[in-house]
């Protein structure tokens, strides 16, 4: 019923009168946003009508979040991140609650802005306390950032309270096989080696064929004189040039921390 009362309201003057939008309606802008969606969808975000479409919804309701998020997908998509976060943080703006995860996702994976991603992502854990983003927990997110800022006391602890809030989702304990590829990481970092070896072994026993799991073992037998360093630095290669990959959302556009390149290998 709203749809088709807001269908008939879109017939004016081939769009929308702003006098009888109710624009602090809930209802209502779900209702606008169902609309330009479909609109924009059918022809993608990488075509002008894409744009078209939003920029028309905020003709009508220049406030609604969503808006600006969907608008900056293909600056995102296409590297222009200083365009993507003008609009990323305008949606922010007008809504912290639903998007300042996404944002801190943003900044620990495409942009690399460490710093940024762990103040966010500490607002974001007060708003919607363990809460989840892109297939991951907060905590998640915030062990990469410190292992990329090279704090890996901080970078264990978060991820150990990732898989803790896995765990408590979860009545087989099920934990993701990055959870342990990033600690297995970290360990590696801290000259941890036992931790590092028995924490990669957990990952490959959830994907053996995970190249970064593989690879990282290798460095960690090496460091310990272990003679199957070799065999588990082929496999990483020999996965990687089978395709396998880390399984990440957006890791088609951006690489995770400490993802690896053939050229990694091959300089082992």
């Amino acid at each position: 019923m709203t749809i088709l009362f807001l269908s008939f309201l879109l017939l004016k003057v081939n769009g929308y009168s702003q006098s009888v939008a109710d624009c602090k309606s809930k209802v209502f802008q779900d209702s606008l946003v169902q609309v330009y969606s479909e609109k924009a969808w059918k022809f993608g975000y990488n075509h002008p009508q894409w744009q078209a479409s939003w920029d028309s919804l905020l003709a009508i309701c220049p406030d609604i979040a969503m808006a600006y998020r969907e608008k900056a997908i293909p600056y995102l998509k296409n590297g222009d991140y200083a365009k993507a976060f003008q609009l990323e943080d305008k949606a922010v703006e007008l809504d912290p609650e639903s998007w300042i995860a996404y944002r801190a996702f943003l900044h620990c994976i495409f942009t690399k802005n460490y710093e940024r991603a762990l103040v966010d992502f500490e607002r974001a854990e007060k708003l919607v306390p363990k809460a989840y983003i892109m297939d991951h927990t907060y905590s998640f997110y915030k062990g990469l950032s410190c292992l990329g800022l090279e704090e890996y006391d901080k970078a264990e602890q978060a991820l150990l309270l990732d898989i803790a809030q896995q765990h408590e989702k979860s009545a087989n304990n099920d934990t993701h096989f990055n959870s342990f590829l990033y600690l297995g990481i970290v360990y590696y970092e801290m000259k941890e080696y036992v931790k590092a070896e028995k924490v990669l072994k957990d990952c490959l026993r959830l994907y053996e064929q995970l190249p970064e799991a593989n690879y990282y073992l290798a460095l960690t037998f090496k460091k310990t004189g272990n003679a199957m360093a070799t065999q588990y630095l082929e496999k990483a290669k020999e996965y990687l040039q089978l395709g396998y990959k880390i399984n990440e959302d957006n890791e088609f556009y951006a690489n995770y921390p400490k993802q690896i390149s053939l050229s990694d290998i091959n300089n082992k």
